[in-house]
């Protein structure tokens, strides 16, 4: 590495430390409801004048609710039906939360119509005035759209209406009313909506629309007619209302063509909007209108779903396994090791100052996740020094004494290709989720996506930057040995010396797998999949008792009675809501006792039955964005290596997910948020592995000669297994940690990771790279240009080629 390119990545580390830094110190985290609690929110749907409350009505409603609470920036919400007509908001530390139950109640119908004129006073309390709005209105791009009927909350008094025709107050002139026509464009047109800050035309914030096409067309025409009223006619502005509140009426300028309109597909409301208010009504127009009304009866406090007890044992038990798999780093690579472990203490430094910059929520399952992406960021470190162990004894005696950072740089080089490959994969499955899923899914993406920009940086930079330091010191090259790179390993050294045949047996192993498959299938339709309460709702039951309730007493006597999933939290001093999945009343009864015997006698406040908190479209969407993402690699794959390579890849994951969840059906764990993203974290995991092994049979295949693929396979596992078995075990030590030590709330989350950590690495070895052989001996690759001429023009070169799998055979690195 040049001076100059050490300098400026040197430069550029340093600055991203320097912030990384700033932001931990400066900037406190969002911690979710399992953590600290927040703001409960009970609202009741109220029966409309087209649509009647009932339960199918209440569950569109929480999907609306959901994508308003994301809307407002509020990440890892809890959102379930309570009965049939009550909606159970909770969010996690909320700053002023009576005016995020505002927003969140609003009907939000919007609607667009033409102005027939100016109108007297409607009889009866006439809609609220709006604030000052201002006209004009800008084209872009859109898509479709449709016209529909209007509904109202009617906060603000009936305004008159003449069918679906209505007066309105006029925003830009107190006092005075415009007459409306029916809607021509309602909110189910809009494509997104977005806050903007309007500074070249001076109308500070404001609410820009993209319509749908077929509602872009729609908005050109209803402009278009606008446009041909006179100047100053009342019938040149059009109106945008929200709940029966103009709140942008603007006219159509001299520009606009008479009969054409706006075309683009786009609009702007302007109201002399605050920076909040802005957000707000866009989050509000973006996640659609409820399909009835809402009201809140109920606001109040919570506590955390989680006890003190049960976050001290996790934040332990994750000391402790970051410890280990940093000694265990550095007595494997030495003073490399050393290095690796002070750039992964960097990593866990910048990733968790980009969570809260973005001001993401932190979960406990989330702040397990962030510390197994430390434990499995060590791979790129791993993958770059067992790569230089090899350049360093392909030297032989010549490396004595000479640049210890030659090796280091050749192999920097080399891996950049497996590196790159891995973490591309994961980044498009992370962009899939975010945009695509709803919910904790997408804020796993955020997560994931974050952790593998980091561990790129700190492997390829940060990493390389101290090895390069470190090296230049005499002492250091004075004893080679020191630095990890004078010997291969123990591993490594036998795995020289005599290659595993393990493709010879391919079928073999091929069809142990699928027996494996076969019996995690078996437990997945025999036994079936048990869903935690977050997917399938339950039982929730409110109680007050005669004295102060401590959660972790009570947590603990509800575990001990029989019901260690149930989740239970305070409101309040002496109120406590204890959810379980649907339990019948002598369930509730043991649940009474246990409570009785910590906090006194208790009453029964309320008892509901409570829809899944992640419903069916949340589940859909996670689907749809992990078979979109499943696709996209597929595709990524074949593109860089073969569709034979790809495929393989793709099969070895999609098993591992499998044996993951029949491994759950068969020891009847329940399916919740927790092991949605502990199998979200094997996808990207098992993925990563089998791109590492393929990358090195490809090189192999380069320069491989008359070599048998089959032999370039075993080659291939062997020289990677080192990298495979020490990453995973980075990843082991944390979350064997996790799993004794991070108590009831991380078994589950610890065991899913183990099987997929563990599993990952074998499919690795006995399904993708024999599925990989397999059909690349069905669909060979067309010889490259020359090689044939080559090999039969030079019998040098055969005989090399032979002596090359004679060698192979016998056991040694080519």
């Amino acid at each position: 590495m040049s001076s100059r390119s050490a300098f400026w990545r040197a430069l550029l580390a340093l600055a991203v430390v320097a912030l990384s830094l700033w932001i931990t110190l400066t900037t406190p985290p969002r911690l979710g409801l399992d953590l600290r609690g927040g703001t409960r929110i009970v609202l009741q749907t109220e029966d409309g004048p087209t649509a009647r409350a009932d339960a199918a009505a209440t569950d569109r409603a929480v999907e609306v609710l959901r994508k308003r609470v994301d809307g407002l920036g509020v990440a890892e919400p809890s959102l379930a039906r309570s009965g049939e007509r009550r909606i159970v908001v909770e969010l996690p530390g909320l700053r002023d939360p009576r005016e995020a139950a505002e927003v969140i109640g609003r009907t939000a119908q919007l609607t667009f119509h033409a102005v027939k004129g100016e109108a007297q006073q409607p009889a009866g309390p006439a809609g609220s005035v709006g604030s000052e709005g201002s006209a004009g209105s800008e084209g872009s791009v859109g898509s479709e759209g449709s016209a529909g009927p209007e509904a109202s909350d009617g906060s603000d008094g009936p305004p008159a209406r003449n069918g679906t025709a209505r007066v309105l107050a006029d925003p830009d002139a107190p006092g005075r009313f415009l007459d409306l026509a029916a809607p021509d464009l309602t909110g189910d047109g809009v494509k997104s909506a977005e806050a903007v800050l309007d500074t070249t035309g001076g109308r500070g914030w404001t609410v820009d629309l993209a319509f749908r096409d077929g509602a872009a067309d729609t908005w050109a025409r209803l402009t278009g007619a606008a446009a041909c009223a006179a100047p100053g006619d009342p019938a040149r502005r059009v109106a945008i209302v929200l709940d029966d509140r103009i709140v942008s009426a603007p006219a159509m300028q001299t520009g606009v063509p008479c009969g054409a309109g706006i075309g683009g597909g786009s609009a702007q409301i302007t109201g002399g909007f605050s920076a909040q208010d802005a957000r707000d009504l866009a989050a509000l127009v973006q996640g659609g209108a409820l399909p009835v009304p809402v009201t809140t009866i109920e606001q109040s406090t919570v506590g955390p779903t989680l006890g003190a007890e049960a976050i001290r044992a996790s934040a332990w038990a994750a000391v402790i396994g970051l410890a280990c798999t940093g000694l265990f780093v550095m007595v494997v690579y030495r003073l490399l090791g050393i290095l690796a472990t002070a750039a992964l203490l960097l990593y866990g430094l910048i990733s968790y100052a980009a969570v809260v910059a973005l001001g993401a929520t932190l979960t406990l399952p989330g702040l397990a996740g962030f510390v197994l992406a430390i434990g499995i960021a060590v791979d790129a470190n791993v993958l770059v020094f067992e790569r230089a162990r090899e350049e360093y004894a392909a030297l032989g005696r010549a490396a004595t004494g000479r640049d210890l950072r030659r090796p280091l740089t050749t192999a920097f080089g080399k891996v950049w290709s497996a590196v790159a490959d891995s973490h591309v994969t994961t980044l498009l499955a992370a962009g899939l989720l975010f945009v695509f899923a709803t919910g904790p899914v997408k804020g796993f993406g955020v997560t994931l996506a974050i952790g593998v920009v980091t561990s790129l940086l700190t492997a390829m930079v940060i990493t390389r930057l101290l090895a390069d330091l470190a090296l230049r010191l005499p002492v250091v090259r004075r004893r080679p040995a020191v630095t990890g790179m004078a010997g291969l390993g123990r591993l490594r050294t036998r795995l020289t010396r005599r290659v595993p045949r393990l493709m010879v047996h391919r079928r073999r192993w091929l069809l142990s797998c699928a027996g494996l498959l076969m019996v995690a299938l078996a437990g997945i339709g025999v036994r079936g999949v048990e869903f935690g309460v977050e997917f399938t709702g339950g039982r929730v039951v409110q109680y007050t008792a005669e004295r102060p309730v401590d959660a972790d007493a009570a947590r603990a006597a509800i575990a001990k009675a029989g019901f260690p999933d149930a989740v239970v939290q305070t409101t309040g001093d002496s109120d406590v809501s204890v959810r379980v999945r649907e339990s019948g009343d002598g369930e509730q009864r043991e649940i009474r006792e246990a409570l009785t015997r910590v906090a006194g006698p208790v009453e029964v406040e309320r008892d509901d039955l409570i829809g899944p908190s992640l419903g069916g479209e949340l589940r859909t969407h996670a689907l749809l964005a992990l078979g979109l993402a499943v696709a996209a690699q597929l595709l990524y794959l074949t593109v860089r290596f073969r569709w034979m390579y790809a495929t393989a890849a793709v099969a070895a994951m999609t098993q591992d997910v499998l044996l993951v969840i029949g491994l759950f059906a068969w020891l009847g764990k329940p399916v919740d948020s927790v092991f949605l993203a502990a199998l979200l974290t094997v996808v990207g995991y098992s993925v990563n592995d089998s791109v590492v092994v393929l990358d090195r049979l490809r090189e192999l295949r380069r320069r491989g000669g008359g070599v048998p693929l089959a032999d370039l396979a075993d080659r291939a596992v062997a020289q990677t297994l080192p990298r495979t078995v020490n990453t995973g075990m980075g990843a082991l030590f944390v979350l064997v940690a996790l799993a004794f030590l991070g108590g009831d709330s991380l078994t589950d989350f610890s065991v899913a990771l183990l099987a997929g950590v563990v599993l990952g690495m074998a499919s690795t070895v006995f399904t993708a790279m024999p599925l990989a052989v397999a059909l690349e001996q069905r669909n060979p690759a067309p010889a490259a240009p020359g090689a044939a001429g080559g090999r039969s023009g030079s019998g040098g070169r055969q005989r090399a080629g032979d002596a090359g799998v004679d060698r192979d055979r016998s056991g040694a690195v080519v």
